[in-house]
């Protein structure tokens, strides 16, 4: 099976119609006003309105509260909400049964018994994130961790690979991993929030390699 790429913190229609164009299954659009990739809600809105139905728009919220959450879920209409903060299982369990949207959490690997936490969110969340420990921001700092974690990894939920990744290395972390879902950032931008249209396209290739 191929694996499933996605291009997150997009900001403009033109980034946006290069991930698509280079065949990335996700695009993610991020609002966490501390990030250099925020979007307001009604941007987020706008771009999520050219996104395809065989593309899975992602919005991505850290630490959300409730009225935010009804909000965002009204405003943007994503497929997938990605939690990036310290939500808990039972909130994300609760979201995917009140609204039908599909629930991504996002989990920073330190060791390898970090990944023991994974266990907690089987049965409440799609999809797990495996991302490098958050520093300056939760992620999109350009950070990997040691993927080699991951090698022995057989939890119940399906998972994707975070943290660090650019066209230079993707095809070597989907070798080492497995990771059926790879998703990038700061690994194709030219600067902090600035996405890189070649770099967007080097990446999918890759990843596809």
């Amino acid at each position: 099976m191929a694996t499933l790429v996605k291009i997150c913190g997009l900001s403009t229609p033109e980034t946006l119609a290069a991930a698509l164009r280079a065949g990335a299954s996700h695009v993610g659009f991020v609002h966490f006003a501390k990030s250099p990739r925020h979007l307001e809600l009604a941007e987020a809105a706008r771009l999520r309105a050219l996104v395809p139905p065989q593309v899975k728009a992602v919005l991505l919220l850290v630490n959300p509260s409730a009225a935010l959450l009804a909000e965002a879920v009204q405003r943007v209409r994503p497929d997938i909400i990605q939690f990036h903060g310290a939500e808990p299982p039972d909130l994300i369990a609760r979201f995917r049964a009140e609204t039908g949207i599909a629930a991504w959490r996002a989990l920073g690997v330190r060791s390898a018994e970090s990944l023991a936490e994974a266990d907690r969110f089987a049965g409440a969340a799609d999809r797990l994130l495996f991302d490098a420990p958050a520093s300056a921001l939760p992620g999109g700092n350009g950070t990997r961790f040691d993927w080699s974690l991951l090698a022995a990894y057989r939890g119940p939920t399906p998972w994707g690979l975070a943290g660090g990744l650019n066209p230079a290395n993707v095809a070597e972390a989907i070798r080492l991993t497995g990771a059926p879902l790879v998703d990038t950032s700061s690994g194709v931008e030219s600067a902090p929030g600035i996405k890189d249209v070649d770099k967007i396209a080097a990446f999918c290739k890759a990843a596809r390699s």
